[in-house]
């Protein structure tokens, strides 16, 4: 068998497969599907200092190639994260590595969330940054898609944790390799890409968005060549280790993304279709590595021929 473990932001992985932030819920909800001590990490549904509701419903619609949703990052805050049976304890019984999606409304309580993680950070492998979020104090732009922002924010979760950083870059910019450049500058010990783009649907009989928020992010595979795409952009601009996502359906597409260059994968919106989709991704990687007669899957990362 083929070595599938991988060397991703100063941790050692069993193997490079893990499930995207808002798929997966907090990990607990797919532990009757299978152990998930089996995948290289599971990454927990965006956590802030305070509960949040999230969007009004209706929030999710289906689209050709994939979904629409504007959930609204609802979740428990951090303090019921930490301390609830619910979650990060019975995550850490589960034996799964966890990585925690952080967000906030402002540079502030992202530094926040982050320090009372690190506080709290036993059961805690990483934090990735969700810098897509809406700067509430700043007018409503988006801290992903403001370099001066987005800087500031990596600056901020850096100087709060001794965790492992990982930012997730939002792919709604003109030239994400700079926003790669960006975080690894600030301290990021890996990035993630891609979020979903912004997209929205109309029902023609109602003349109504689809969802109330009216508009939301696009998931699923119609964004997987467009996230093919920006890994390889920010594989060629930074040296820290990239975490590819966006549409992975099947086995193939994770060895597409990390031919691009990704170090590591995050099946995301197949989990809603398919639970088992993780396994079966780590499997085929295993049977692929087999096939061509390659020894370890870090070989692959970015090993595209031109």
């Amino acid at each position: 068998m083929a070595d599938l473990s991988t060397s991703f932001a100063s941790l050692e992985l069993k193997n490079p497969v893990t499930t995207a932030s808002g798929t997966c819920g907090y990990g607990l909800e797919y532990a009757n599907f299978y152990d998930l001590k089996k995948l290289g990490a599971v990454i927990v549904k965006g956590i802030r200092m305070t509960p949040s509701d999230g969007n009004p419903m209706p929030r999710v619609c289906e689209v050709t190639g994939g979904m629409i949703n504007a959930i609204g990052l609802q979740g428990p805050g951090v303090d019921a994260f930490l301390h609830d049976d619910h979650y990060l304890p019975a995550l850490k019984k589960s034996g799964a590595t966890v990585f925690v999606n952080i967000w906030g409304t402002s540079i502030g309580e992202y530094a926040d969330v982050a320090a009372a993680l690190d506080a709290g950070s036993d059961g805690i492998s990483a934090l990735e940054v969700n810098i897509s979020c809406p700067n509430v104090k700043a007018g409503g732009a988006a801290f992903g898609t403001d370099g001066k922002l987005a800087a500031q924010v990596v600056r901020a979760v850096r100087g709060a944790t001794r965790l492992p950083v990982i930012v997730k870059l939002s792919p709604n910019v003109a030239d994400i390799a700079e926003f790669g450049r960006i975080a690894e500058a600030e301290g990021a010990d890996a990035i993630s890409l891609i979020n979903t783009l912004g997209a929205m649907a109309i029902d023609i009989e109602t003349r109504r968005p689809k969802i109330a928020n009216v508009t939301g992010g696009l998931s699923g595979p119609a964004v997987k060549p467009v996230a093919i795409r920006m890994v390889y952009q920010c594989f060629r601009a930074v040296k820290v280790p990239i975490l590819g996502m966006g549409g992975i359906s099947c086995g193939a597409d994770a060895v597409e993304f990390m031919l691009a260059g990704a170090t590591a994968v995050s099946v995301g919106t197949a989990n809603f279709t398919d639970p088992l989709l993780p396994l079966n991704v780590i499997s085929f990687l295993d049977e692929y590595l087999d096939r061509h007669r390659i020894k370890s899957v870090r070989e692959l990362v970015g090993a595209m021929e031109q």
